[in-house]
């Protein structure tokens, strides 16, 4: 089956941006620093004096460039760009020991092509190159990745290299006087260098103006402080102003035992993405949070018939859902019948379905086949054919509970239509009896975000009709290795549950934060089966210990005006981080090399 464009080009985007920065400890880069300086102190040396005063010399040299680039760093760091979010010490100091890197090659070829040739002026030539290689490293890196302005950008490129540089250039005056200077050349090579990143930086920029009206860079930056140091504004803030205005969706099936409230499932037609902390990604937990605080019961957040089109676009989208479903009053119809759960398959799909009232709440999958985001469309769909049964409406749960392969949803989705028929017309001839309900929540302390598990951790519900039981375990995590499902719902047939679903959040605070193949890891593919088997065995056991008579209410919300980030943007911003590094790319073999030249040729004729 085809995969999903848009879905491809978020995980490629998820895969790329969770790739950078993975670096040495600091204490590796310092190490890794302190060699370099010296092995460039004996390259500068040892050459033009062999002695023991030049090896008294190359090690105060080595001392010396030492101390320069630790300085530079620090005071880049802490001064120059002190409170950028991304360009902290470890990260200036591993950008030092790159451009050092490209200092010493080149060097070290001006050494070894002075020493047979003995040709004027070749040292400061040579090193010129080398400034404008590591210069145009510092520029672009810095230009690219930093938030600081413009002017405190310049500087912090300069700082470390002339540190490294003044050293070693006042001991080729002690040697050979003026003669081999490098500061004309170096002055030139910088400024070929500064022209060359400004080149570049302008033709990677008109990729994102065409397409979506904002800088590539600019997008850049804010992609790269969200994935470095988790701060969501500078990206949500283009979002929100690349957003459409939408409708949102939310069904919510509250239960009351003894009169007092015992469990909530929220089904909201929003997608938690698209990653980490930006937008809706944390959604799910966000809800369950609120209403559990605001109504002291057990709170379940499955995931709802939608994909990426409906990520909301920041913080401030979500207080605006989050206000309207706290906020809103409690229905004051309550439903004591309901029918007992029903499961039925047709081909690979699944579908579940219980009629609590006069509204039925299902659940699709295609387990142990791959179950991933289905088209929203499908939702009004099976809304439509409750409807036609005689029912008020429905709640639709995308089970998101079994990943394995590519995934078609277009061809998914007239498979479950099928399917959902079928058990809507069967269940709507059931007969509705006095039930049930028991709920409990867990958190294993020993799951997080990365090994796939989300802060909202397990809930288990419950619901007896006359003798049969049927579980709904809902886990905080984005989708589920395949087969875990059904070993887990063969273990709870040992509790006496009889039927039920196991389903996830498709929470995206897992994402982004882990280097894995989709960008995150599925439950069950970093956590213990065994472990977690015991975790919502616990909690299926506790809710079967608090089932009491319920009676169940509706409600169903439409909160207009929320801002979501649309099928087509969600797909073009995450394509244009595929555009912009190949352009880059492109652009940089061409600008670099050219420039290169132009500087050895301009260095050689003056």
């Amino acid at each position: 089956m085809a995969q999903d464009p848009r879905k491809e080009h978020i995980d490629r985007a998820v895969d790329r941006y969770s790739s950078l920065f993975t670096l040495p400890t600091y204490r590796g880069i310092i190490l890794f620093s302190c060699a370099l300086c010296t092995l460039t102190a004996v390259v500068a040396v040892l050459p033009i004096d062999s002695s023991l005063h030049g090896l008294f010399v190359g090690l105060c040299l080595a001392v010396l460039l030492f101390a320069g680039t630790l300085l530079g760093d620090y005071l880049t760091s802490n001064t120059l760009l002190k409170g950028d979010p991304v360009m902290n010490l470890r990260r200036c100091s591993f950008l030092s020991l790159v451009s050092n890197a490209i200092l010493l090659v080149f060097g070290s070829v001006a050494v070894l092509t002075n020493i047979p040739f003995r040709v004027p002026g070749s040292w400061s030539r040579m090193t010129a190159l080398g400034v404008f290689g590591a210069l145009s490293l510092r520029f672009l890196v810095l230009y690219s990745v930093s938030l600081a302005s413009s002017l405190r950008i310049f500087l912090a490129a300069l700082l470390q290299p002339a540190l490294f540089l003044v050293p070693q250039s006042l001991v080729r005056l002690s040697y050979f006087g003026f003669q081999d200077s490098p500061l004309t050349y170096s002055t030139l090579a910088a400024l070929v260098a500064l022209l060359g990143v400004h080149l570049l930086t302008a033709f990677v920029n008109a990729v994102g103006v065409k397409e979506t009206g904002i800088p590539s860079i600019r997008m850049f930056k804010a992609f790269l402080a969200n994935w470095t140091e988790d701060l969501e504004k500078p990206l949500e803030e283009i979002l929100e102003q690349l957003s459409e205005e939408h409708v949102i969706k939310v069904s919510m099936l509250a239960f009351k035992t003894g009169g007092k409230p015992e469990a909530v499932i929220v089904v909201p037609i929003l997608h938690p993405g698209p990653f980490k902390n930006v937008g809706s990604s944390s959604i799910p937990s966000l809800i369950q949070n609120a209403l559990e605080e605001k109504l002291g019961c057990v709170v379940s957040v499955p995931h709802g018939v939608s994909g990426h089109e409906l990520d909301l676009a920041s913080q401030a989208q979500n207080q605006k859902v989050l206000d309207r479903i706290v906020g809103a009053p409690e229905s004051n119809i309550s439903h004591p019948l309901a029918t007992k759960f029903l499961q039925l398959k047709e081909g690979d799909a699944t579908v579940g379905c219980q009629i609590f009232g006069d509204r039925a709440l299902l659940t699709l999958t295609l387990a142990p086949r791959t179950m991933e985001d289905l088209p929203p469309e499908l939702n009004e769909t099976v809304v439509h054919e409750a409807k036609k049964r005689g029912l008020a409406s429905a709640a639709v749960i995308d089970a998101h509970n079994s990943i394995e392969g590519p995934f078609d949803p277009g061809k998914v989705a007239s498979l479950l239509e099928k399917a959902v028929r079928s058990v809507l017309e069967k269940a709507a001839s059931c007969e509705r009896l006095p039930f049930e309900v028991g709920a409990s929540k867990v958190i294993p302390e020993e799951f997080d975000v990365e090994q796939g598990m989300g802060p909202g951790g397990i809930v288990a519900f419950v619901t007896k009709v006359r003798d049969e039981k049927a579980a709904y375990i809902t886990i905080d995590g984005n989708n589920m290795v395949s087969n875990l499902r059904e070993k887990i719902l063969s273990n709870l047939k040992e509790l006496g549950v009889d039927e039920g679903e196991v389903l996830t959040t498709d929470t995206h605070a897992v994402n982004g934060v882990v280097l894995a193949k989709q960008g995150y890891h599925p439950i069950g593919e970093m956590i213990d089966h065994d472990r977690l088997i015991r975790h919502i065995r616990k909690g299926v056991t506790e809710a079967l210990n608090r089932l009491a008579p319920a009676e169940a209410s509706w409600r169903e919300e439409e909160i207009p005006g929320i801002k979501v980030i649309g099928e087509r943007r969600i797909s073009g911003l995450c394509l244009l981080v595929e555009k912009g590094a190949n352009r880059a790319k492109n652009s940089s073999i061409l600008i670099f090399p050219s420039l290169g030249i132009v500087l050895a040729v301009l260095s050689f004729l003056f």
